[in-house]
């Protein structure tokens, strides 16, 4: 790839082959915190179709010591290197190229590269990070295999790990030591990784399906070791799962995984190296939650399955980063699917959907999958590339179905192994394995926006003809006016007088089979004959495709729907539409509170439903996914109305309310099984609801101090905070005290006090940032303050007084030199900000416009340009 046109973007249709390949890295580190020496050998070949081309090396603020090609020192006519990119000139075959460079851990308060967090070096290279180490082809589609030395003090650095497995170590005296690692197969710099400190680990051996023996290895600093213990069973659980599931096998001898406090990401995969922020590794019952353990699983899993899903097969370029993260992404949440609740996981996953990725869809920061072109390529990590991506595949499986889709999948990576693929690649794989013709498919990638379908019906009394006409468009986004219909597989099922489902195949201009119509033009009819009354239609059982529906039900209609439909998302989605239609909806709206009050009850009453499930409906839609569903955002109206509608719900629910809270009490004291899970949920919803109703919030109080884990404690510290409880304020010191050493424990309340739903939060945010409680070079602590006020508080950060708005662009201008993706993805907090009703939208703008000139990186720019735009 190259930037051209003088436009400043790379274009996916500039893409070209890199000049030279290197076929093996090998590279010997001098680790020390304040400077590192780092001695490379990089084994070049050049293309053959492009003979005669300069030898261009990414680098980025390296310190040049010496530089020669096959033994001889290169002259200063020979190359130039000007702070950003090494070139070589005179090179015209086979070579081996020798540098050394110099570079300063601990001032890389970025997070790229090899940087210093606390005692430990540890490294981060996705997605360009590797440049600030030492001088690469810097792009997925140069894959050398990989020798690497590392060489420190013994007593600073006991532990030296690497990519791929351990093949030597040795003692070098005056209290030095060395070891060697080799990753045998082809990859990316990007999945290059190194970690060294004092580290220990527990560790687990098994032999996979293949026969291969495999360490697993959790490592953390020796006060996190045993809450590292879960970690480890949740990689043996990927490691089995994708041997059953998708039939890859892991091919390395050891899997090593390192928790790391400071992080700018969630996790990252590299080959063999899995280095992961700390929130998603260390846990126990006194200081995680049911929701952190699951979470832990579900990004462990995320990260082993990229072995195959990105590194064994990887990206030709950037623009292809939903075929590793989309695709991954899948597989992790088919993972916890099948190991737990599949209809808990598809309500888990909507709700991100509908709450963020559709508000990033229908906003200034919208665009493809597969984006045409772009700026800087940290702040395409985004919801659209992994959750939207992920949901593109869930189309492509409903479309093939299981056994077909595996076929392809194992085509895909047979076909792909060691290489740098495409979108292209992948679908040409279930393309050929499923014998269908999939371009149009393929416009899921390329086309921004969530399309709407919208479905008409029409019932004749006479003859019995039921017509559904179905329309689909997708809304104009950035760069994009003018969309084409997409493949939009769409199950439906029809209920008749007796709640009976109607079986009868339709007519169609459309493939119809087993309940699922398969959309691709702008409009479909469906007609069912000589039906005896007019049936009652449900749609998208299981959110087969990430689509807006609009179908006209009444209030009566939508309240019998939740007593019948049998799909658990469906039912779940159902109520979600009544709790809709009681807050944005005019005439209807009282009569949707009380058949959702009545939809409730029946729910709270059912022994036999699982207990997780009614949690979930007792959830009422947030207020991003409220506020996707209305044209201009009155804030305040909205919250306010949401609130009342939850005090209004809470009491006419008080009594079933507090039998299901004390009759689960015995169930979530079982530990960790699914069952006692299941029961805190419930049990922690049934409270925050009555704690509306109780002034004095005995029943929160009493489970904060005897709650015996930190799912019971910090909800009913929530409970005391977020309602102003009396003793609201001696609870949260108690719980500050008790975990001041706990850096993770420590961002779970400053999480709470970030998100009092209270124009005051931002008075207490920016009391906060005033105490030795605000450490801005640490991305969780950030997120925790600003990224929870900004995204969570929707009374502070949209605070009359604009004062929410000044905090988080403050705070954008003072993180953007020291660590520019923190810095970014704050802004991502304003994407809707047009939508906002004033003055919140003239003084959201205001305090963007302020940012101009005061943001260096290109990160920060790129956001700030494409928000003002």
């Amino acid at each position: 790839m190259i930037q051209s046109r003088g436009d400043g973007h790379v274009h996916l249709a500039d893409y070209r082959a890199p000049a030279w390949r290197v076929s093996l890295a090998e590279l010997e580190f001098e680790l020390d915190p304040a400077a590192t020496v780092v001695a490379a050998r990089l084994h070049l070949s050049p293309d053959a179709d492009q003979p005669g081309q300069p030898l261009e090396l990414d680098g980025e603020g390296l310190e040049l010591l010496s530089i020669s090609v096959d033994g001889q020192s290169l002259p200063a006519g020979r190359f130039v290197y000007d702070g950003h990119r090494l070139t070589v000139h005179g090179l015209s075959g086979d070579c081996e190229l020798a540098t050394r460079v110099r570079i300063h851990p601990e001032n890389n308060t970025r997070l790229e590269g090899l940087y210093r967090s606390g005692s430990l070096l540890l490294t981060q290279c996705e997605a360009q990070g590797f440049r600030r180490i030492t001088f690469m082809a810097d792009r997925p589609d140069v894959m050398p295999r990989w020798r690497i030395v590392l060489r420190a003090n013994r007593e600073a650095f006991p532990v030296l790990l690497a990519n791929g497995n351990p093949l030597a170590s040795q003692d070098l005296g005056d209290g030095r030591h060395e070891a060697t690692w080799e990753n045998p197969h082809p990859t990316p710099a990007y999945l290059f990784a190194i970690a060294a400190g004092p580290l220990e680990r527990v560790s687990r051996q098994l032999r996979t399906a293949e026969g291969r023996d495999v360490e697993i290895n959790v490592w953390a600093e020796p006060s996190d070791v045993p809450r590292c213990q879960y970690a480890l069973g949740a990689v043996e659980r990927a490691l089995r799962w994708d041997e059953k599931r998708f039939g890859r096998c892991y091919d390395l001898d050891v899997f090593n995984v390192v928790a790391a406090q400071d992080f700018t990401m969630g996790a990252m995969e590299n080959k063999g190296l899995n280095i992961f922020n700390a929130r998603y590794i260390l846990a126990d019952e006194a200081t995680a939650t049911d929701a952190d353990f699951l979470a832990i699983e579900s990004v462990v899993a995320h990260e082993y399955l990229h072995n195959w899903s990105g590194n064994r097969v990887t990206l030709r370029d950037w623009f292809q980063l939903s075929l590793k993260e989309g695709l991954t992404v899948f597989r992790d949440t088919e993972f916890s699917a099948d190991l737990h609740s599949r209809a808990l996981k598809r309500i888990e996953v909507v709700r991100l959907l509908r709450a963020r990725q559709f508000a990033e869809d229908a906003g200034a920061l919208a665009h493809p999958v597969r984006p045409a072109r772009y700026k800087e390529i940290s702040n395409f990590y985004t919801l659209t590339i992994y959750e939207k991506g992920a949901e593109i595949i869930r189309v492509l499986h409903t479309l093939v179905g299981e056994e077909t889709f595996r076929a392809g999948m194992d085509r895909y990576f047979a076909e792909n192994d060691g290489k740098a693929a495409t979108l292209e690649d992948f679908i040409d794989a279930h393309a050929q394995a499923s014998g269908r013709d999939l371009s149009g498919f393929a416009r899921w990638y390329a086309q921004a926006g969530t399309p709407t379908v919208s479905i008409a019906a029409d019932f004749d009394e006479a003859s019995g003809d039921y017509t559904l006409t179905i329309d689909q468009a997708t809304p104009p986004t950035p760069g994009q006016p003018d969309k084409q219909p997409l493949v939009i597989p769409l199950r439906y099922v029809l209920y008749d007088a007796q709640g009976a489902v109607i079986s009868a195949a339709p007519e169609a201009d459309a493939p119809v089979r087993d309940g699922l119509v398969e959309l691709s033009q702008a409009r479909h009819v469906l007609r069912w004959r000589g039906l005896r009354g007019k049936p009652l239609p449900a749609f998208n059982q299981g959110f087969a495709a990430p689509v807006k529906l609009q179908f006209d039900y009444g209030v009566d209609e939508l309240a019998r729907l939740a007593r019948l439909e049998r799909d658990a998302f469906n039912r779940w989605d159902l109520i979600q539409q009544l709790a809709s239609e009681a807050l944005l909806g005019d005439a209807d709206a009282e009569a949707a509170t009380g058949a959702l009050s009545d939809a409730l009850a029946d729910l709270l009453a059912d022994a036999g439903a699982d207990p997780a499930f009614v949690a979930e409906c007792l959830a009422l839609p947030d207020f991003d996914t409220l506020a996707e569903q209305v044209a201009e955002v009155d804030v305040q109206g909205l919250v306010g109305r949401r609130e009342e509608l939850l005090d209004r719900l809470a009491e006419d629910q008080v009594e079933r309310l507090q039998s299901r809270y004390e009759s689960l009490a015995a169930a979530a004291r079982e530990g960790l099984s699914g069952q006692a899970m299941s029961a805190r949920a419930l049990r922690n919803a049934c409270l925050s609801w009555l704690t509306r109703l109780d002034p004095e919030a005995r029943l929160a109080r009493a489970q904060f101090d005897a709650g015996g884990t930190m799912t019971e404690r910090i909800v009913a510290l929530r409970c005391l905070l977020h309602f102003r409880a009396p003793g609201a304020e001696s609870a949260l010191a108690a719980f500050r005290e008790a975990h001041a050493t706990d850096p993770l424990v420590t961002d779970k309340w400053i999480g709470l006090v970030a998100t009092r739903p209270h124009p005051e939060a931002l008075d207490d945010v920016r009391g906060l940032m005033a105490s030795t409680w605000w450490k801005p070079a640490n991305p969780n602590r950030v997120r925790a303050l600003v990224g929870s006020l900004a995204r969570s508080n929707p009374l502070a950060f949209h605070r009359r007084d604009g004062g929410g708005y000044q905090l988080v662009a403050s705070q954008v201008a003072a993180l953007d030199p020291v660590n520019p993706q923190v810095a970014a993805r704050l802004l991502g907090a304003f994407e809707s900000w047009r939508r906002w009703a004033s003055p919140q939208r003239d003084q959201a703008r205001e305090a963007l416009v302020s940012l101009q000139g005061r943001l260096q990186s290109p990160d920060g720019r790129d956001l700030l340009e494409r928000l003002l735009d």
